[in-house]
């Protein structure tokens, strides 16, 4: 049985899209270039700030790309939640965890300077029952030490915490870390590429199905 819940932030609880994209459209900008459409890119927000630039900017060397890198976490970090918002359903999910004393925290590999902020403002900092980011362990999804320093935050054993995300990255670490885990079809994952998701996985279509899952055995 599930007894704890843990969530990848963008792309599963936060659909930041719109302020990471504005955030490339900043550097197209720098260049005389037009701003992309959002639904272009969305596929491409879970994959980071490099993976946004190699997908929205024209090929450079590995010296241009780490500056484009540091302009973009620059404007992002001042702009982080201008369009930013909860997907549908999540604050209701958040609640009905809440209401049932199930602990939830979030696994993301987002920095802590950029990730903290964000949640204070929306207000989750005082809510998750833990907050691993890209730098508060020595490494990243698709790394089961997130997820397993999680757990541990939490004082939950993994086989009795769903791990819910976006990305085949969060997958990989939730079952790495020996969790049962959760797809959320919703967020920013391609899908077309619905057939690399592993059988043992559940699909969600929307917030609220994660607590269809909370009564289903554990991964063993």
């Amino acid at each position: 049985m599930v007894r704890a819940v843990l969530f990848d932030l963008d792309g599963t609880l936060l659909d930041s899209a719109p302020d990471l994209v504005a955030s490339l459209n900043h550097l197209r900008a720098g260049l005389g270039l037009s701003a992309l459409p959002m639904d272009d890119l969305r596929h491409f927000v879970s994959h980071g700030a490099v993976g946004l630039i190699k997908a929205g900017m024209p090929p450079c060397d590995d010296e241009t790309l780490a500056a484009w890198r540091d302009d973009f976490v620059s404007y992002y970090q001042q702009n982080s939640f201008i369009q930013s918002r909860p997907f549908d359903g999540v604050e209701a999910l958040l609640a009905a965890l809440a209401s049932r004393a199930i602990p939830w925290g979030i696994v993301t590999n987002k920095m802590e300077f950029l990730t903290i902020p964000i949640l204070d403002k929306i207000g989750w900092l005082s809510l998750a029952s833990s907050v691993i980011c890209g730098d508060t362990v020595s490494r990243s999804k698709p790394h089961p030490e997130p997820v397993l320093a999680a757990c541990k935050m939490m004082q939950t054993e993994p086989a009795n915490t769903l791990m819910v995300g976006d990305d085949l990255r969060d997958v990989e670490a939730g079952e790495r870390a020996g969790c049962p885990t959760a797809f959320a079809l919703y967020g920013y994952f391609d899908q077309e590429r619905k057939s690399d998701i592993g059988a043992n996985t559940a699909l969600i279509q929307t917030p609220e199905e994660v607590l269809g899952l909370l009564d289903k055995p554990g991964a063993s």
